[in-house]
C-alpha cells in the first residue's frame, strides 16, 4: 500500500498532499482499474466562480456574545482539540447517526447529530410527524411554527444537539425527484416560510437546525461521487439560482439557523462541499451565514479543498471508504495545518462557529446528553457498532419525548388533507352509510408498521416516504381502523386487485385508496432507486386500474390519495362514478382520524395543493426529467430557467388537471374590502449594506507539533476517528512547511473581503426584507359550513420591464381560524422590496425593475382562482379583474 502511494503522490509534495493523496491514491486507482472515468465538459456559461477566503463568523450583532464566549474558549484549545471538533468520529462510531469529536479538557462535549426533518430517526417514544410536503399542503403558518416546536421539545427530550432538518432543496423541480416530500412544496416561497418557521420553532428549544441540501440536489440517481463515478453536476445560471433555489435557504439563515448542510452534487462543475463560491461567496458573504456548514454524510470528497473553499465541519468524518479509521480530516486535518496547507486562520474560524452555534443555542447550560440509540432498539448494545471490537453498556433509556404532541401531528394531517372534487356534495358522508374500502393503503403493513428499515417499502397506508428523512412510528392510526370506529356498515378488501363476483348495492359506498411513494437513493422500492422511475407519476399498484374497476361497479367512488408529490389522475379522474378526490399526502402516525374528520364532516377540508398536477407528463420541461447517464459526471442543465411547476405552465398557456395551489372546501368564502397601503419607498437598489462587525482574531502562527502528539497510553477503539499524530508524522509535516509551496486553487487568497453589497446580515441586505406594501382582505364564510380559508398573495411585474419574468408569483400567505356561517376575518398580507425585485447578474445585486410601473398583487384561493387585484401604482384594490392565468 505504501509504495502505491509513494509512486501515486510522487511530485504532489506528499507532506502536503497527504490529507488528500491516501484517499485519492485508491479512489485514482480504483476508478482506472475499474472504470476509467472521463469527466464531461460542464456546458459553455456555467462557471463556479473561484472565491477566497472563507469569511470569518462573528460580525453580525445577534452572533458577537456568542462569538466572544466561543474565542475564549477556542483561543484555549491545542491544534488536536481544534481538528477533533471539526469531525465526526466516524460512521457508527456513537449513539447518534452523527457523533462529532469533543475538547473534555475544557468542557466542549460531543454533539449528537441526529435525522430526520419529521421526526427522531430510528428512535422510540418520540413522534412520527407529517412530512414537510403535508405540512406545506396546510398553508398555515401557526401549523408549521407548532411542529417545529414540537420537533425541538422532542429533540432536546432525548440529547440531541442538531436536528438534521429541515429540507428545502430539493425545491421539487422535477416532479419525479425521490426527496421531494422532505420539502414544503414546489414553490420558493412556500419553501421558505415553511423553512423559515420550522427551523424558529426547533431553535426556540435549544436545537441547533439545519437547512438541507445545500444546493440543487433536485434527484437522488447519480446524486453521489463515487469510485467509479462523479455525481452529477446541475449547471444554473446566476439569477435562477438566487430567485428559485437560494430563497428559501436566505430565508432560513435571516431565521438564524445554526447549520447548513451540503448537497452531494456538484454545481456547475464543482462538488457542492467544496464549491468555494457556494459556501464562501454566496452562504458566508452575500447570505451572512454565522454557522457552521456541515457535509452530508460522505459528500466530502476532499479534504484541504473543502477546508479552504468553506466547509467546517465533515460527517460523519470518514474518508472514501466508511469503517475503516480513513478520514479526509481529523488526523489528516492536523497534519495540514502543520505543514502549512491549511491556514491555522481557517481552522480558527471552523472551531470557532462551531463553538459559537452552541452557545447561540444555549446548550452550554443545562443541556441533557444522549439517552437513545439509533443503532439498536434494544436496552443495552454496543457503544461503537462500527468498530472493530467495541465495548457495550446501556445505549437506550427509552426517555419518552412525546408530550402530547399527536394532537399537533392530527391537526396538521386533517388541514393538509386537499379536496380536488366533490360532485354534488357527495362529502361529507353519513356514518350510517354502506362502505366498501379497496387497497391496501388504507391499512397498517400487515408484516409491521415497523418492519422495514428507514420505511423502505410500500406496504399498507403510506405515511411518509422512505430513507434518511423518515422515523419509526410509534404507532400508525391506520385509515380503516378509523373508519371502521365511526361507521357500522365497513367491509375491507386489503389487496389491490378489484375482486370480482362482488354483490353491488345501490347504496354502496366504495371508498379507494391509492399511493405514490418515492425516497432516498441508497434504497430501491420495487425498481424504484429513491426517483419515481418505475410507474413515473402514475399511482403503484396498478392504482389506476383499481380505481377504474370500482368505478365501472359502483355509483359513488370516493378516490383517496397518500402521495408523495403530483400523481396523474387521467384514466380516472372524469368518470361519472368518482364524485370526490381526496389528497391525504403522507400523514405520518396520524393518517385515520385526521381523514374521519373530513370524510364525516367533522372539518371542512382546507388543505391547498403545494404543486402543480399535469394532465400528463409531457407537459413539463423536457429538462427537468431524471438524467440516466451510465457513465461520465452526469449533467443536469437547468435551461427552463425561471420556469419550473405553476411558472411553466402558465408561461406556456397550459391549463393543469389542478393548479398549484388549488383546494376545496364543504363552504364557500367571498374575499371583500381589500386594501392596500405603501410602507417604505422603494428605489431601485438596496440602500447600502451596514459594514461588517469584527471577528474574533487570534494568533495564526503554525502552533507546534506537540499539540498534535498522540497521548501517552491512550486507549484507542479501532476504526474510530482521532485527531491526533504520531510524534514523527507532527514533526515531519512542520518540517515540510518551511520547503515545499501547497499548490492553491485559481483565485485563493487569505485577504478578508469587504462583502457584497447584496449582503449586510443574515440573509442579505436588511432592506431586502423592508415591507413595500400592506395588503388587508376581509374574507367571510358565505356558505353553509364552518371551514377555513387561504389567501394566496401573487405578484404580477408591470409589463415591459428590462427583464423576463414569470406571469404571477407566490409571495405570500395567509390562513383564517375556522370560520362559522357568515362571520368574517381580516387577513393581512405583505410583499417586501425583495419580492419586487429581481437578481441582475451584471450588478450582483436585487433590483427593482421598474421604480414608477405598477405591480399588480393578486389575492385569491389558487394560483388559477385570482380575481381580486390591488395595484401598487395607484394604490387601489378592485374585485372582478380578469387573472392573469
Amino acid at each position: 500500500m505504501d509504495l502505491i502511494l509513494d509512486s501515486l503522490c510522487k511530485g504532489m509534495a506528499c507532506s502536503y498532499a497527504k490529507l488528500q493523496c491516501n484517499h485519492y491514491a485508491w479512489s485514482n486507482l480504483l476508478r482506472t482499474s475499474i472504470n476509467p472515468v472521463k469527466r464531461l465538459h460542464i456546458p459553455a456559461g456555467y462557471v463556479a466562480s473561484p472565491y477566497y477566503p472563507t469569511p470569518h463568523g462573528g460580525w453580525v450583532a445577534g452572533w458577537s456574545e456568542s462569538y466572544r464566549k466561543a474565542a475564549l474558549l477556542v483561543s484555549n484549545m491545542t491544534l488536536a482539540e481544534k481538528t477533533n471538533i471539526t469531525c465526526g468520529s466516524g460512521y457508527f462510531m456513537g449513539r447518534c447517526v452523527g457523533n462529532s469529536g469533543s475538547a473534555p479538557r475544557l468542557g466542549f462535549p460531543q454533539l449528537c447529530l441526529q435525522d430526520s426533518p419529521l421526526g427522531i430517526r430510528n428512535s422510540d417514544h418520540s413522534t412520527a410527524f407529517p412530512a414537510g410536503i403535508t405540512v406545506g399542503a396546510t398553508w398555515d403558518k401557526s401549523l408549521i411554527y407548532a411542529r417545529g416546536v414540537a420537533l425541538g421539545e422532542e429533540f432536546r427530550g432525548k440529547g440531541i444537539n442538531v436536528h438534521l432538518g429541515p429540507t428545502v432543496g430539493p425545491l421539487g423541480r422535477k416532479p419525479q425527484g425521490g426527496r421531494n416530500w422532505e420539502g414544503f412544496g414546489a414553490d420558493p416561497v412556500l419553501q421558505a416560510v415553511g423553512g423559515a418557521l420550522t427551523i424558529k420553532g426547533v431553535q426556540s428549544q435549544g436545537v441547533i437546525a439545519t437547512i438541507k441540501h445545500y444546493i440543487l440536489n433536485e434527484q437522488e440517481m447519480y446524486r453521489m461521487y463515487n469510485v467509479v463515478q462523479p455525481g452529477y453536476s446541475s449547471n444554473i445560471d446566476d439569477r435562477t439560482l438566487h430567485e428559485l433555489y437560494l430563497w428559501p435557504f436566505a430565508e432560513g439563515i435571516r431565521a438564524g439557523v445554526g447549520s447548513v448542510m451540503t448537497a452531494y452534487n456538484a454545481v456547475n462543475g464543482s462538488a457542492c462541499s467544496q464549491n468555494s463560491y457556494l459556501l464562501n461567496g454566496i452562504l458566508k458573504d452575500e447570505l451572512g451565514f454565522q454557522g457552521f456548514v456541515m457535509s452530508d454524510w460522505h459528500a466530502q470528497i476532499s479534504g484541504v479543498a473543502s477546508a479552504l473553499a468553506g466547509l467546517d465541519m465533515s460527517m460523519p468524518g470518514d474518508g472514501l471508504i466508511p469503517l475503516v479509521g480513513d478520514s479526509y480530516w481529523m488526523y489528516e486535518l492536523s497534519r495540514a495545518v502543520l505543514n502549512g496547507s491549511v491556514p491555522v486562520d481557517r481552522l480558527n474560524d471552523m472551531a470557532t462557529r462551531i463553538v459559537a452555534t452552541r452557545y447561540q443555542l444555549g446548550q452550554d447550560k443545562n443541556y441533557p446528553d444522549p439517552n437513545f440509540s439509533t443503532h439498536t432498539q434494544g436496552p443495552t448494545g454496543l457503544l461503537y457498532p462500527g468498530a472493530l471490537f467495541s465495548p457495550s453498556g446501556v445505549v437506550n433509556e427509552f426517555v419518552d419525548v412525546q408530550f402530547g404532541h399527536a394532537e399537533i401531528a392530527r391537526n396538521i394531517s386533517r388541514d393538509a388533507i386537499t379536496m380536488l372534487k366533490n360532485v354534488n356534495n357527495t362529502l361529507p358522508l353519513h356514518t350510517n352509510s354502506s362502505f366498501k374500502i379497496f387497497g391496501t393503503d388504507a391499512q397498517k403493513n400487515r408484516h409491521g408498521i415497523n418492519s422495514c428499515p428507514d420505511q423502505g417499502c410500500d406496504e399498507g397506508t403510506l405515511g411518509m416516504g422512505w430513507g434518511s428523512g423518515t422515523a419509526r412510528y410509534p404507532y400508525l392510526d391506520s385509515p380503516v381502523d378509523a373508519i371502521t370506529s365511526r361507521a357500522s356498515n365497513v367491509k375491507f378488501y386489503n389487496s389491490d386487485t378489484f375482486p370480482s363476483g362482488l354483490t353491488v348495492a345501490a347504496r354502496d359506498i366504495a371508498l379507494v385508496f391509492i399511493n405514490a411513494d418515492s425516497g432516498e437513493n441508497y434504497i430501491t422500492v420495487e425498481g424504484n432507486p429513491g426517483d419515481r422511475t418505475h410507474a413515473g407519476l402514475n399511482a403503484w399498484h396498478n392504482g389506476n386500474e383499481l380505481v377504474k374497476k370500482a368505478a365501472a361497479a359502483y355509483g359513488t367512488v370516493i378516490v383517496i390519495v397518500h402521495t408523495v408529490g403530483p400523481i396523474l389522475l387521467e384514466e380516472w379522474i372524469d368518470l361519472p362514478s368518482v364524485q370526490a378526490v381526496l389528497f391525504a399526502h403522507l400523514p405520518g402516525q396520524e393518517a385515520g382520524a385526521s381523514l374521519t374528520s373530513i370524510l364525516f364532516g367533522d372539518v371542512s377540508p382546507s388543505g391547498h395543493l403545494p404543486y402543480t398536477i399535469p394532465n400528463n407528463e409531457s407537459e413539463y420541461p423536457t429538462s427537468v426529467s431524471l438524467i440516466n447517464v451510465k457513465i461520465g459526471q452526469p449533467q443536469d442543465t437547468y435551461t427552463e430557467g425561471l420556469y419550473i411547476d405553476y411558472r411553466h405552465f402558465n408561461a406556456h398557456g397550459i391549463k393543469p388537471r389542478y393548479a398549484f395551489g388549488h383546494g376545496l372546501s364543504y363552504t364557500t368564502f367571498s374575499f371583500s374590502n381589500a386594501t392596500i397601503t405603501a410602507v417604505t419607498p422603494l428605489t431601485s437598489m438596496p440602500l447600502a449594506r451596514p459594514p461588517k462587525g469584527a471577528t474574533p482574531t487570534y494568533r495564526t502562527t503554525i502552533p507546534p507539533p506537540s499539540e498534535a502528539y498522540w497521548p501517552a497510553n491512550f486507549s484507542r477503539i479501532w476504526h474510530y476517528l482521532y485527531s491526533w499524530l504520531k510524534e514523527s508524522d507532527a514533526d515531519a509535516a512542520v518540517a515540510a512547511a518551511s520547503t515545499n509551496t501547497y499548490p492553491y486553487p485559481a483565485g485563493y487568497s487569505q485577504t478578508q473581503k469587504l462583502g457584497s453589497p447584496a449582503s449586510g446580515d443574515q440573509g442579505g441586505n436588511p432592506t431586502l426584507w423592508d415591507i413595500a406594501y400592506n395588503i388587508s382582505v376581509t374574507v367571510t364564510n358565505v356558505g353553509h359550513y364552518a371551514g377555513k380559508a387561504v389567501a394566496q398573495l401573487y405578484v404580477q411585474f408591470p409589463p415591459g420591464v428590462n427583464y423576463d419574468t414569470p406571469v404571477i408569483q407566490l409571495r405570500d400567505f395567509e390562513k383564517t381560524k375556522e370560520l362559522a356561517v357568515e362571520e368574517s376575518q381580516v387577513l393581512r398580507l405583505s410583499v417586501t422590496r425583495r419580492d419586487l425585485s429581481v437578481w441582475d447578474t451584471g450588478m450582483q445585486n436585487w433590483i427593482v425593475p421598474d421604480i414608477g410601473g405598477s405591480y399588480i398583487l393578486w389575492l385569491g384561493e389558487s394560483s388559477d382562482g385570482l380575481n381580486l387585484g390591488c395595484a401598487t401604482g395607484w394604490l387601489v384594490c378592485k374585485g372582478g379583474w380578469k387573472s392573469p392565468v
